[in-house]
């Protein structure tokens, strides 16, 4: 399944329907506190940064999952938009146009 940041590829298409996924992932409340107390001190937020890698994966992951359910061969245009850490967790948004290879 190929993802693409660009809204046009070099070879042609058909455009498809816009696919949109999220990913909510929880924090562990332990290190969240930590985390404040890091916020308050200065440094290096690690958990946080753990936190959005994983769930930007598995937000990549279920749009790999979506098009390919849909019968694209990739999605183009792909957004990641700004992830969020928000009470508990980590918020974030993936969208794009599935996409077909002509020919």
């Amino acid at each position: 399944m190929e993802l693409h940041t660009s809204n046009t590829l070099d070879t042609a298409i058909t455009r498809g329907e816009l696919l949109t996924v999220s990913s909510v992932t929880a924090a562990n409340i332990v290190k969240d506190i930590r985390e404040n107390i890091r916020n308050l001190t200065g440094g290096s937020m690690s958990h946080y940064e753990s936190l959005i890698d994983n769930s930007l994966e598995i937000a990549l992951d279920k749009m790999k999952a979506k098009a390919s359910d849909k019968g694209y061969d990739g999605v183009i245009g792909l957004t990641i938009s700004h992830p969020r850490v928000v009470d508990g967790g980590v918020e974030i948004i993936v969208y794009g146009n599935g996409f077909n290879y002509k020919g």
